[in-house]
């Protein structure tokens, strides 16, 4: 997977360090749900069970440049 220069930096932060590699993965490659923004980036969200979490992963316009990751309180798999 390719990241940004920004998603590295905020990924030194305390509340997102926890955030496991394969957990982004999965979201990306098995999203329960994804969309694309209006400026081109994608929204993919994964269900991360050992958190007991849904994980959004926001990605560039190219579709595999991860630019954010964070665990996304206000999801629900019902609006999915």
């Amino acid at each position: 997977m390719k990241y940004t220069q920004y998603f590295l930096q905020t990924r030194e932060r305390v509340d997102r360090k926890r955030i496991k590699t394969e957990w982004i993965e999965l979201a990306v490659q098995s999203p329960i749900r994804r969309e694309t923004q209006t400026d081109g980036r994608i929204k993919a969200w994964g269900f991360i069970s050992e958190e007991n979490k849904y994980l959004r992963v926001i990605l560039l316009a190219d579709g595999e440049t991860v630019h954010n990751a964070f665990f996304d309180r206000s999801f629900r798999e019902e609006n999915a």
